[in-house]
């Protein structure tokens, strides 16, 4: 019943990545999915394990679940605190999960611990995006899908729209992008499109990138430093859910070699690496793009000893709940230090 898309996703079997069942197999990625030759799709990575919509009677975070669009089913699940006051207005994160661009919800009970912590600690209102995934629809939907989350936020500045948590409670002025691994590429690519494309009402402050899935034209030391199959999961994955790419000089997913990034909307970038992360070097290097560029405020923060998206296996660690008070901090401009 999948048979289209062996045409659309570019299906091709990866030498060096293991499969238990290579004689059934077309493709695996591991953590992500694989395709069966019968056009069967495995999600892997905890697909499936959603939790419903509630009110933390501890942190006093609520979160209720919008569809935004019945067409494409483009949701979100929507997150503030209970007895937060509107007056004013505080700041909205609009966050993108990770998971390949291939697996997890909103829903997904990970990333709604995350953001949940997010929002307790900040006070903030979020949304949480969930996009249409890899590879049942490859790249670009993913990003279309995000852009028109965005949209539909912004219809709500200047009082319109018709989410009272929107209108009544955000500042419009202060809306930042956040997103881990896949999810901060996609941050990283809407505040591109913001930069060219420009919502009336709407201010976006700055994006806080987590272990960004970018990728340089050459391996690095950190992506170098884990085994060949590791890698090639890394970086064949791209090709694989995005077949309209050009390449690793593609500018999606090698910002350093994008001649607009000065474009990047926004003026402050928060990017939060892991320092045993194999994708950490090239997050360095965007980092290090963004200052030639200048006009922007880029603080690094590196989370010792870590390995990519630590963060969600481990939510309570001490490695964990300082890279939420970073964030926090960030996101409600207060001085903290970052390394």
């Amino acid at each position: 019943m999948f048979r289209p898309l062996f045409i659309s996703c570019l299906l091709i079997s990866y030498g060096g990545i293991a499969s238990s069942h290579p004689e059934e197999l077309e493709v695996f990625f591991q953590f992500f999915f694989k395709v069966y030759k019968n056009g069967t799709i495995e999600k892997l990575d905890g697909h499936g394990l959603d939790v419903p919509p509630s009110l933390d009677s501890e942190t006093g975070v609520q979160s209720k679940d919008i569809v935004i669009s019945p067409e494409t089913n483009v949701s979100a699940r929507l997150y503030a605190m209970k007895d937060a006051s509107s007056e004013g207005g505080v700041p909205l994160l609009v966050y993108f999960h990770g998971g390949g661009f291939s697996t997890g919800t909103a829903a997904y009970y990970a990333f709604h611990q995350f953001v949940s912590s997010v929002v307790a600690k900040g006070k903030v209102v979020a949304v949480s995006v969930s996009y249409r995934l890899a590879p049942e629809h490859c790249l670009p939907i993913g990003y279309d899908d995000s852009w028109a989350a965005i949209k539909w936020v912004a219809s709500h500045a200047g009082g319109g729209g018709t989410e009272p948590w929107l209108k009544e409670r955000v500042d419009f002025n202060s809306v930042y992008f956040l997103g881990e691994s896949a999810g901060a590429n996609i941050a990283h690519n809407m505040a591109m499109r913001f930069g060219s494309e420009k919502l009336d009402g709407v201010e976006l402050k700055g994006i806080v990138l987590i272990h960004p899935y970018f990728l340089l034209k050459e391996p690095t030391r950190s992506l170098l430093a884990v085994n060949e199959d590791m890698r090639n999961n890394i970086t064949k994955l791209w090709p694989y859910v995005c077949p309209s790419t050009s390449g690793l000089s593609d500018p999606r997913v090698n910002p350093v070699a994008d001649p607009d990034l000065k474009k990047l909307g926004g003026k402050r970038v928060l990017i939060c690496l892991a320092e045993q992360d194999p994708l950490m070097d090239a997050g360095k290097k965007y980092g290090q793009a963004l200052r030639r560029e200048g006009g922007k405020v880029v603080k690094k923060f590196v989370s010792k000893g870590k390995s990519h998206v630590f963060h969600l296996r481990e939510p309570n660690s001490t490695e964990a709940l300082d890279l939420i008070d970073r964030v926090v901090s960030f996101v409600n401009g207060k001085s903290k230090k970052t390394r």
